[in-house]
């Protein structure tokens, strides 16, 4: 608990549907904006930069091999590059110097840094590669259910994922983000697939539905239990959940986690998805800032936010937890 933690980014899709881009309804997600606007993605990762973020989560959460072909007509030599040119990017920007940190920004950033506004010491960015469950590919919201692990097997599962990891562990990523995990067999699918990687580490989070469980139902301290058995994992957690939800969904599986493993915590605004019509906005605003300090009491390393979080969010949760660092 003497390290200061890991500030992570927020919502990449939320910021650039901030930018003007239609982003619901399609099924490549923020994916799609890698292939139409790569320079609005670069630009959306810059802002969190600024605002404190030790982490770049990449525009792949929805990317896939399979997906690009599928969608946008690419070859699959086609659609590899494409998924790793989400993590290339990101990953030649944070190379900065491990002591004295400036975010620098590039001229073909087309967006002026005024460095004061900066935090001059910084842990040196990472990028984390986005892995996000087989739901997501089928665009169904089933990435809140885990409803197709019942025809599916675990090897099944593997396949599908490997190329995607493939591409991203190729590119660079400094770790993966295996996140929004519905189910304890994909989780575990993605655990066995790690080892075929045995030089790259991760960090593994669930979406969960209640204070109890993940979102297939199984209980978050068993998932909790599976990933202490992976030691290319450096974390287990939650993320795009309500963050009411987090404290205790931490606190019914501290006693299950290795202590070789943070807690990663990334929830979502609280606001309510709705397939088809999207995020139901809700008049009570949550403050991920003040409920942050919680969840680093209770041991979390790995702070930040998902869908509708914004850079301004991830500003105020870095002030609480870091003070003027």
């Amino acid at each position: 608990m003497d390290e200061d933690p890991v500030i992570l980014d927020g919502g990449l899709a939320t910021e650039l549907e901030a930018a003007g881009f239609q982003i619901q309804g399609d099924p490549l997600w923020s994916a799609k904006i890698l292939h139409t606007n790569p320079q609005a993605v670069k630009e959306a990762h810059c802002r969190f930069l600024r605002c404190g973020a030790d982490v770049i989560t990449t525009a792949t959460y929805q990317a896939s091999v399979e997906g690009f072909i599928q969608h946008l007509g690419l070859t699959s030599e086609q659609a590899n590059q494409l998924l790793m040119s989400g993590c290339s990017w990101p990953r030649r920007r944070c190379r900065t110097s491990r002591v004295t940190v400036f975010i620098q920004v590039s001229t073909d950033w087309h967006d002026e840094m005024d460095p004061l506004s900066t935090p001059t010491w910084r842990r040196e960015p990472l990028v984390a590669g986005s892995v996000g469950p087989y739901g997501a590919f089928l665009h169904d919201g089933s990435e809140y259910s885990g409803s197709y692990e019942e025809r599916m097997s675990k090897e099944e599962l593997k396949a599908w994922h490997r190329p995607q990891v493939r591409c991203l562990v190729s590119a660079g990523v400094d770790l993966l983000a295996m996140e929004t995990i519905p189910s304890l067999k994909e989780a575990e699918a993605l655990v066995e697939l790690l080892r075929e990687f045995p030089s790259s580490r991760a960090w593994l989070s669930f979406s969960c539905k209640d204070t109890q469980c993940i979102s297939n139902g199984r209980r978050f301290s068993e998932a909790v239990q599976l990933a202490g058995r992976c030691k290319q994992l450096v974390a287990v957690g939650v993320n795009c959940c309500d963050p009411v939800l987090v404290e205790p969904l931490l606190e019914s599986a501290g006693p299950h986690r290795s202590p070789d493993l943070s807690w990663v915590v990334y929830p979502n605004r609280g606001e309510e998805w709705i397939q088809g019509a999207g995020w139901k906005t809700s008049e009570s605003k949550v403050c991920l800032a003040d409920l942050s300090l919680k969840w680093r009491r209770q041991g979390a390393a790995w702070i930040g936010g998902c869908c509708r979080v914004s850079p301004a969010d991830i500003a105020a949760v870095r002030q609480q937890l870091h003070g003027s660092k």
